[in-house]
């Protein structure tokens, strides 16, 4: 426990652990008192995955890491990782809190007092429109509850409990929430970072995770929204210049709403909705270099918040919608925010039945419907689905669900299905792609004599490496699958990955390959712990 005057490095760290793990237990419950029309992705979801980011950042961090060097991958982790709205609004938040903080030594209680007010202030300048009784309201009592303390322990304790009240306030000032009979889903999760830093600044018991079934929140759109008119939610990181910003936020204002710019030196993560996506990340592109696009479908993202809780089927505002065959509910997670509408589980050694993906089609409600089925055994089964339904179906022949990912980089909800099946099998060009997995049984190939047991890597040419560990069965699919023109490497882990092995080999590959950047996201697949592409 830190001294009640100073926040040391090590009771920074631990305080975020801690909040990432609140957050954790309690996703589910502030998902479902997010009662806005466009839910823009689940809060509660977007916070907790903005905070994994940064634990495992955390990790990589030895336990003598200084003041400095915790701030530092606090600020650049949450930004790095930071989710939809309410992940973007926390990652300002954090970033601020910490901008103050020394290099080395301690953090005493008044520059901590003055930490809360950055993180308001910097929250706020992120959003075009602030809009009180949201977690901007919960933020800005804290700070002023934590005014005045002499003690680290009555500042947090006061910005607790100023939280708190505001939290308790916010149906007042939000008729959404008073109708539903909720508080505001953001701000319900950042009381949770000031519950981990009154446990591990004072000792406080940590709360308990109330029970989903004592929730019951009804989704209503208001008659009239210009929000819930804006289609998309676009997203992506941008390495700009700084100067320009104001001219990049001033055209986004033109365009859309619910924007959060957050970042500075160059390098900023950017959130709008909007009806217009490709200006949106044309304006991107006159300030510098976006990347790590995302592309969410807003009005079937609240279709299936409706559904989940109102066990109806959800109609398809669109020409034509997606059915993708995956398994791992990372994965399934991944596509549904490409823009795949029903995702059918199957893979390898699952392969659905013609029948379960004509009932997948049938429950899109769509008269287009593309079928991604991400294995090459599922493909002839994909293509008889035409003759049992009634609306127009086309394949894209991916043979894997990197390659599905890579394809709904080419999707456009208003064209007809084969013109999206054009484009999306263009799309399937722009990578090589591989897997690992463990060896079944022994054999020859064409990398040497495979035993029982061994880890295979796999490329659509067949065995391209055999090795006895998992990370070196990566290292030499890398091998295969990396050129001169490599940009970028996509891995997705799947079911059992440890988070330590893979920051271990992330490190070793971004040694090996300097020039290449390396995104990971945890698919929870089974039999593949490592699926991987190159663009």
């Amino acid at each position: 426990m830190s001294s009640t005057t100073h926040l040391t490095a090590s009771d920074l760290n631990r305080s975020i652990c801690t909040f990432a793990g609140l957050l954790r237990a309690q996703k589910e419950v502030i998902n479902r008192l997010n009662v806005y029309p466009v839910p823009d992705g689940d809060t509660g979801t977007n916070m907790s995955l903005t905070m994994e980011s940064v634990v495992e950042g955390l990790r990589a961090l030895p336990a003598t890491a200084t003041m400095g060097e915790v701030s530092k991958v606090i600020a650049h982790s949450s930004l790095l990782g930071a989710r939809g709205n309410s992940g973007v609004i926390l990652s300002q938040m954090l970033r601020g809190f910490v901008q103050q903080f020394p290099v080395d030594g301690d953090v005493p209680v008044q520059r901590f007092i003055e930490s809360l007010a950055v993180a308001d202030a910097r929250a706020r300048e992120a959003v075009s429109n602030p809009v009180e009784g949201t977690i901007l309201s919960v933020a800005r009592a804290a700070a002023e509850g934590a005014v005045g303390a002499a003690t680290l322990d009555a500042a947090v304790h006061g910005a607790r409990e100023a939280a708190r009240r505001a939290l308790a306030f916010t149906p007042e000032q939000l008729p959404v929430l008073k109708n539903a009979g909720v508080f505001d889903s953001g701000g319900t999760g950042y009381l949770l970072w000031l519950d981990a830093l009154c446990h591990v600044v004072a000792g406080d018991e940590l709360p308990e995770t109330p029970e989903l079934p004592d929730i019951d929140v009804t989704v209503v759109a208001p008659a009239s929204s210009s929000i819930a008119d804006l289609r998309y939610e676009v997203m992506f990181l941008l390495e700009g210049n700084d100067d320009a910003m104001p001219a990049f936020r001033a055209a986004w204002e033109a365009i859309g709403d619910s924007i959060v710019i957050v970042g500075d030196s160059g390098f900023y993560n950017c959130h709008i909705h909007t009806d217009h996506v490709g200006p949106a990340i044309e304006a991107a592109l006159d300030m510098g270099r976006p990347r790590d696009i995302r592309v969410t479908n807003l009005l079937d993202q609240v279709a299936e918040e409706q559904w989940v809780r109102d066990g109806v089927a959800s109609a398809f505002d669109g020409t034509t919608a997606v059915v993708a065959v995956a398994a791992g509910p990372g994965l399934v997670a991944l596509l549904t925010s490409m823009g795949v509408h029903t995702i059918v589980t199957g893979g390898q050694g699952m392969n659905p039945s013609t029948a379960e993906l004509a009932a997948a089609v049938r429950a899109t409600g769509a008269s287009n419907v593309v079928i991604l089925p991400n294995n090459k055994n599922i493909r002839l089964v994909a293509e008889q689905v035409q003759s049992f339904v009634d609306v127009t179906v086309c394949v894209v022949a991916t043979n894997s669900v990197m390659q599905g990912l890579s394809a709904m980089m080419g999707y456009n909800p208003s064209e007809t299905a084969s013109v999206n099946a054009a484009a999306m099998g263009e799309r399937l060009t722009a990578i090589r792609d591989g897997e690992v997995t463990m060896a079944v049984r022994s054999s020859q190939s064409d990398a040497g004599l495979v035993n029982e047991g061994d880890w295979i890597g796999l490329t659509r040419d067949g065995i391209v490496t055999v090795a006895a560990t998992a990370v070196d069965a990566v290292l030499g699919l890398c091998a295969t699958l990396m050129d001169a023109n490599a940009e970028i490497c996509t891995m997705v882990t799947g079911d059992g990955v440890h988070p330590d092995d893979v920051t271990t080999l992330v490190a070793r590959l971004e040694e090996t390959y300097p020039n290449i950047e390396f995104e990971v996201h945890d698919g929870g697949q089974p039999l593949y712990p490592y699926l991987l592409s190159v663009e």
